[in-house]
């Protein structure tokens, strides 16, 4: 299959992406720049070729979309979902700057005026902005979709019935509103591991690819419903979170023991899990369990890449990290520093964690009953059957 979208498609994408409003303003690619911390490689400099092949693409068809593109340039944050930098460039035209200290700081302007003429984002960078875009979506009526780490061999991800792919997240996210808990069960080479996750107090979210509102931001391809497990900060209620969590790097498991929402220490041996657990120390927000997503791509042929941005969608995923982008109370001020910021997905397909097998996920309801969500890796939801509901 192609691996270029035409400037038709592109057009087609944008408008079922964000369905844009006559005269709401235009359209801002974002893209980051590398500099001398964190220096350029192949795929971050074929994405910035993309983003200006897009940028053409789409000014070509403004007569069509009925606004004009811009490329809005940044320096790269150094970490995935760090906070933005205050200023931003809009790309005047010619190549693009190779180096984030090639940008003028006179030309600079700073992102709210960004976001003022340009409602509509495409971040199509190397680290994602998925965090910072979503919470400045609260303050600023823009919509964004983050594509941190896009590369062309996800371009068939973009080509999905999307009304579909939509339809089965807000089903999944009907019944983590519903669930207080969710019960996880692996099986590893070391063992079974059970994982119990307190959702109370806590509403999901759907991203299925669609941002059709002001004030929203999310992944582009998309296809998940998630959720931020309680963190306990209720006066005398901690979290129920607490278990055993396996994580595949390599041929290493490393398990991490979960108290209280936190992974506070690794049992399992290995170079790996020192250094997990040396990271638990030294970072120790790190270790916050921030979300427990649901992809559904899987279903649609979609195989994993390597990418973070596309690997999630496909099935289970857990994340440690930063969650107050997604409704949870750990941000920046909880970590050491800004580059220290991260929120951190581990995927739970056999292509990425061959070793762990999900055996079981069973959502727990306010009235003690189980329903079951998984077996054996699967759904075991009738998507064909079941409707979003109220």
């Amino acid at each position: 299959m192609d691996d270029r979208l035409s400037g038709e498609e592109l057009a087609a994408l944008v408008s079922r992406v964000f369905q844009p409003q006559p005269g709401e303003g235009d359209l801002a690619i974002l893209v980051d720049l590398p500099d001398a911390k964190v220096p350029d490689e192949a795929t971050w400099k074929a994405r910035r070729a993309m983003a200006a092949e897009w940028k053409a693409a789409l000014s070509a068809q403004r007569g069509t979309l009925g606004f004009d593109t811009h490329l809005a340039l940044y320096p790269n944050v150094h970490t995935n979902n760090g906070d933005l930098p205050d200023q931003v460039w809009i790309h005047a035209g010619g190549p693009l700057p190779s180096r984030a200290e090639d940008l003028a700081p006179a030309e600079a302007r700073p992102f709210a005026a960004l976001y003022a003429h340009h409602p509509l984002l495409i971040a199509l960078t190397k680290f994602s902005a998925t965090a910072p875009l979503k919470l400045a979506a609260k303050h600023h009526p823009i919509r964004a979709a983050t594509m941190g780490g896009f590369r062309t061999d996800m371009i068939p991800a973009l080509r999905l019935d999307y009304g579909e792919v939509n339809r089965r997240v807000g089903i999944l996210k009907r019944l983590l509103d519903r669930a207080e808990g969710a019960e996880l069960r692996f099986d590893t080479p070391a063992g079974p591991c059970e994982l119990h996750l307190d959702l109370r107090f806590r509403t999901a979210h759907a991203s299925g690819g669609l941002l059709p509102t002001p004030g929203v931001a999310g992944n582009l391809p998309s296809g998940e419903a998630y959720i931020v497990p309680y963190e306990g900060e209720r006066e005398d209620d901690p979290s129920r979170t607490a278990g055993i969590m396996p994580v595949q790097f390599g041929t290493e498991i490393v398990r991490y023991r979960i108290e209280a929402n936190r992974a506070v220490t690794v049992i399992s041996e290995g170079p790996e899990s020192r250094e997990e657990a040396a990271l638990l120390a030294k970072e120790p927000a790190y270790g916050n369990l921030a979300e427990l997503g649901l992809g559904v791509l899987a279903a649609f042929g979609v195989k994993p890449v390597g990418e973070i941005l596309l690997d999630e969608k496909l099935g289970l995923h857990l994340a440690f990290g930063r969650s107050d982008h997604f409704g949870g109370q750990v941000g920046p001020a909880q970590f050491s520093g800004p580059e220290a910021v991260i929120h951190i997905d581990r995927v739970y397909v056999p292509e990425t964690q061959p070793d762990v097998m999900v055996i079981s996920v069973d959502l727990r309801m306010p009235d003690g009953s189980a329903v079951p969500l998984m077996r054996d890796g699967a759904y075991t939801v009738d998507f064909a059957e079941a409707s979003v509901g109220p």
